[in-house]
């Protein structure tokens, strides 16, 4: 079985991203390609931690948690990174559903006040 090497462009077309993101996940350490000349090329590490990247973004983590987060397997091992991810993803529960609780206030108090105006029209 042969590794995974994908390409710059690849790897774009693989998770919907610019050129300008990649780079950017570069520049803050997220990813780490092989250059070679100007060209760089992704392995398996890679796009593992691309698909962790963007599930962690998916979730709303901020880009720094999610750096440190992957630091953590490489200086520490899977089970400190695992127990660190189930406190990452308790704190980001709470504040998700803290989220949709605002959210549905919001959608309420828009909905009375769209009826109430809608109403006086009448």
């Amino acid at each position: 079985m042969s590794e995974i090497r994908l390409s710059f462009k690849e790897m774009c077309a693989k998770f919907d991203v610019t050129p300008r993101t990649l780079r950017y996940y570069e520049y803050i350490e997220l990813l780490q390609p092989e250059r070679q000349g100007r060209s760089r090329f992704y392995g398996g590490r890679e796009v593992a931690r691309m698909t962790l990247v963007l599930r962690g973004r998916k979730f709303g983590f901020p880009l720094e948690e999610i750096r440190q987060w992957l630091l953590i397997r490489e200086n520490e091992g899977d089970i400190a990174q695992k127990k660190v991810w189930v406190d990452m993803a308790s704190k980001q529960l709470r504040e998700l559903e803290e989220q949709r609780h605002q959210i549905e206030e919001a959608i309420t108090e828009l909905r009375d006040l769209h009826d109430a105006t809608l109403a006086a029209l009448k």
